[in-house]
């Protein structure tokens, strides 16, 4: 394999979790062009991976919906001339795309709608994997493998730069904070915000450490609503960050509180201390991977995890997470350098 195609899957957490295998293909054939085809949002993650030779961005919802724009992408991969192309998700428009981009390696993951467009079809593991392990399976199957399975992101100097400034124009010390990120894809992944007003207080009457809420701009009025319920005042930075710029916040951060989200996992990348609350989501299936420092806190209430139940009202999976055994495990990770 010299010229290489690897078609990403399309969420932020998702992407981190196929770093692994990025790394792993690059490690097998160091001297190939490896390019990835990939959703607008997931850019930043892999802006500036050493293991990528170029980024190829495919929006098929917006920007590439139209014919036109489809049979655009189509001639830009076929002008690449890639020899093999690997295919991270079940789908049967991007398995097409590979085969009208005449790509004549085509692995990926049997399906019933897309597999017979495959050349090399891999069977679809017996157990159900974290998916790191879900993506370097893939890898195995062609006897692609590696041991380093922690996540990748450049974080460049321009970055901590940056991140430095948008904590100084908040009145935020560059040490001696803690972020809580309470947002989270789907309300029922979301720890209840008087549950994260009142770590806050409590971390600032015993740590003395600051609290920084953390987010993209529609947390904002949940970022406000947490606020609203503390004693002491956090310092409110959603919405005021890039991806990025975000992961050089979390670096300087004594730890991140977070829900099971896509930042949650940024945290995990860049190296800081690491708690997460999860509920209906599966530590196993999603959670934090790799060599990380971090504690996941999850209670077993009797639910079928993962569960994806959007109409439950009492989301006591998440509930059943104390602040107490919040501090508990913040104490414990905070111990360690």
């Amino acid at each position: 394999m010299n010229r290489i195609l690897i078609v990403n899957v399309n969420w932020l957490g998702d992407t981190l979790f196929a770093t692994p295998f990025i790394r792993a293909v690059r490690e097998r054939y160091s001297k190939a062009y490896i390019a990835i085809l990939t959703h607008p949002r997931c850019y930043k993650i892999l802006e500036g991976n050493p293991n990528i030779d170029e980024i190829i961005i495919y929006d098929e919802k917006k920007q590439h919906k139209n014919l036109l724009r489809r049979f655009s992408i189509i001639s830009h991969l076929r002008s690449k001339k890639f020899d093999a192309a690997f295919i991270l998700r079940k789908s049967l428009s991007r398995t097409l795309l590979l085969l009208f981009s005449k790509i004549p390696i085509r692995v990926g993951y049997k399906s019933k709608r897309a597999g017979f467009l495959l050349t090399r079809k891999v069977d679809t593991p017996d157990k159900e994997l974290h998916k790191v392990e879900y993506f370097l399976n893939l890898a195995n199957a062609v006897g692609i493998k590696t041991k380093n399975k922690n996540y990748e992101i450049l974080i460049s100097d321009n970055d901590m730069k940056d991140g430095k400034k948008i904590l100084e124009s908040a009145g935020i010390k560059d040490k001696g904070f803690i972020a809580l990120n309470a947002g989270g894809n789907w309300d029922l992944k979301r720890w209840p915000a008087e549950n994260f007003a009142k770590l806050g207080d409590n971390i600032f009457e015993k740590l003395g450490a600051s609290i920084v809420l953390t987010g993209a701009e529609k947390d904002i009025a949940l970022a406000e609503n947490i606020a609203a319920l503390m004693k002491h005042k956090p310092f409110i930075l959603c919405g005021k960050t890039e991806l990025k710029t975000l992961g050089a916040i979390f670096k300087k951060a004594i730890c991140v509180i977070s829900n099971d989200s896509g930042p949650m996992h940024l945290a995990v990348a860049v190296g800081t201390r690491v708690v997460v609350i999860f509920g209906p989501t599966s530590p196993v299936l999603t959670g934090p991977y790799g060599n990380g420092r971090y504690v996941v806190l999850r209670k077993d209430t009797g639910c079928k995890i993962p569960c994806y139940d959007l109409k439950c009202k009492d989301n006591r999976c998440m509930k059943a997470v104390t602040v107490e055994d919040t501090l508990e495990a913040l104490y414990e990770i905070i111990k360690h350098p």
